[in-house]
């Protein structure tokens, strides 16, 4: 198969990228490895995690009207009984707009629907890549291998995105990227380690969807793990067991104590990720509330699964697993009531919910990917308060978009450290779309030029979800004017031109000059 683009990743950035192309006229195939799209936001069950201006300015016109029809949605189909025009279905208190990662699917097919219709987009799922052919500094083709059927296709394409969830495109064509930890002489960044460290990685989490149904039985069989992950005491948890009501706290240092439940003066972990509040829709349409478990008692941070061998890789993505379902039967039978007394058996798995048989997400949560190395790495100094200080904000002249969220990294996978540190909004530089060599390929998702401790920035959905735009924008920029991306970002005027274009698309590239962000 031959077509202008090839996207490689059904991710958020990789829907994004695909839409962008397509509204430009170009003709795209869109992969996805999973038979959802979507990942953060589908396939992997995280609702998204957003700046406190998102209700009013900071993303781009189409990630506003995915956050709108999601509301409708809920409107037009659901018994509400509690409307808002801010409207949380969740109630949750770490997002603004928690939501079923069905609905999030149903939306995002909308926006592709009509060029699926008319063949701009072809999307091929359950493909994941397994090869490429690569001439020079340029990919030729990528091969893909069905997880079904198990039969290959191989595709052709001017330019080839890398919308990944890990950047597997690439090893695959010998790119040039970094992954894990760097060193302090390699990115010249106050916080980085004073070695690199490859496998020191955020942890993955394997999502699971969980409703409260009091006075009812659903205990789990025991995991095979369940033993080991009880007393287990990760160092960042100062003596505690990662199955408990304590986890990092990255911001303060130290530890701290949450709630299973919300108390009237503090807030618990059931209501973290919640994505159904009973209360707000018709009595008795809900047995219980429904939430995505997604804490850092459930992080997995026992090793990485990038770059590792594949047999060292599945028994990690099942250890990840029996985590998860470790802490379902620790919720189940041993967390500690209010009140006295030990466990609660009405959490009942969810599969319906995350489109699976077990009730675990489709694909473990992905925080941090292969980054390429890039014509400009985007480091910590270029966005933290406490290093910028009083220059606030880096105004970028190759600006693509903007975002907003601290240096988030949850326990490494080999140090087990944890940093959080404030950021200014930022604006994301053309220059780290560029790969040092390769002139075709984009990366389209977390992969772009950023550090680990950036990259604990950039990860988030409305950022990736802009990354993905300004990629497939790219492409379609580049194959109409006959340039590469580095033709692009080398010559001032033409940038200033694809910016147009991205204006035109409705992605913000600045953050107001009167911005007040204390």
């Amino acid at each position: 198969m031959k077509k202008d683009i090839a996207i490689i990743g059904g991710s958020i950035g990789g829907v994004m990228a695909a839409l962008t192309a397509a509204k430009l006229g170009k003709k795209v195939v869109l992969t996805e490895e999973t038979d959802w799209i979507g990942g953060q936001l589908t396939s992997q069950a995280v609702p998204p995690d957003e700046h406190r201006w998102i209700e009013s300015f900071g993303c781009t016109k189409t990630y506003r009207e995915f956050r709108n029809r999601i509301r409708d949605y809920y409107r037009q189909n659901y018994p509400l009984e509690n409307d808002m025009d801010l409207l949380n279905p969740g109630n949750c208190w770490v997002s603004r707009i928690g939501h079923e990662p069905r609905a999030a699917l149903q939306i995002l097919y909308d926006l592709l629907q009509p060029y699926l219709s008319n063949g701009q987009i072809t999307l091929l799922l359950e493909m994941k890549p397994i090869s490429a052919e690569v001439s020079g500094d340029q990919i030729k083709s990528v091969t893909l291998k069905n997880q079904v059927t198990q039969q290959k296709m191989t595709l052709e394409a001017e330019y080839f995105l890398d919308a990944t969830e890990l950047g597997d495109l690439l090893p695959l064509t010998g790119a040039e990227y970094v992954i894990g930890a760097e060193a302090k002489a390699d990115t010249g960044e106050k916080h980085a380690l004073e070695h690199a460290d490859p496998l020191d990685v955020q942890p993955i989490t394997h999502v699971f969807a969980l409703d409260y149904v009091e006075g009812e039985d659903h205990t789990i069989a025991k995991p095979e793990m369940y033993d080991f992950w009880r007393t287990y005491e990760p160092a960042f948890l100062e003596g505690h067991a990662i199955l408990s009501e304590f986890m990092p706290d990255a911001e303060q240092g130290g530890v701290r104590y949450i709630p299973i439940f919300s108390k009237p003066d503090q807030l618990g972990l059931w209501e973290y990720r919640r994505i159904v509040d009973k209360t707000f829709f018709t009595e008795g349409f809900y047995e219980g509330d429904i939430s995505l478990i997604n804490w850092p008692q459930n992080d997995y941070v026992l090793g990485s699964i990038i770059d590792v061998p594949e047999d060292v890789r599945e028994r990690r993505l099942e250890e990840a697993k029996q985590l998860s379902l470790s802490l379902l039967y620790w919720l189940q039978t041993e967390a500690p009531k209010e009140g006295g007394g030990q466990g609660y058996p009405g959490f009942r798995l969810r599969p319906d919910i995350t489109g699976t048989t077990d009730g675990l997400a489709k694909a473990p949560y992905i925080r941090e990917s292969r980054r390429i190395k890039a014509q400009y790495t985007v480091v910590e100094e270029d966005i933290s308060c406490e290093l910028r200080g009083e220059k606030g904000i880096k105004r970028l002249a190759d600006s693509v978009g903007i975002g907003s969220y601290a240096m988030d990294l949850h326990p490494t996978t080999v140090n087990q450290r944890t940093f959080y540190a404030k950021s200014y909004p930022f604006e994301i530089p053309l220059g780290s779309f560029i790969p040092v060599r390769l002139s075709n390929l984009i990366p389209s998702c977390k992969n772009i030029g950023s550090t680990q401790l950036t990259n604990g920035s950039f990860r988030l959905h409305p950022v990736e979800w802009n990354i993905g735009e300004a990629a497939g924008a790219l492409a379609a920029f580049a194959l109409e004017h006959n340039k590469t991306p580095r033709n692009i970002y080398e010559d001032s005027e033409l940038i200033k031109t694809y910016q147009d274009t991205l204006v035109e698309l409705g992605v913000e590239l600045h953050w107001p000059e009167d911005l007040e962000i204390i």
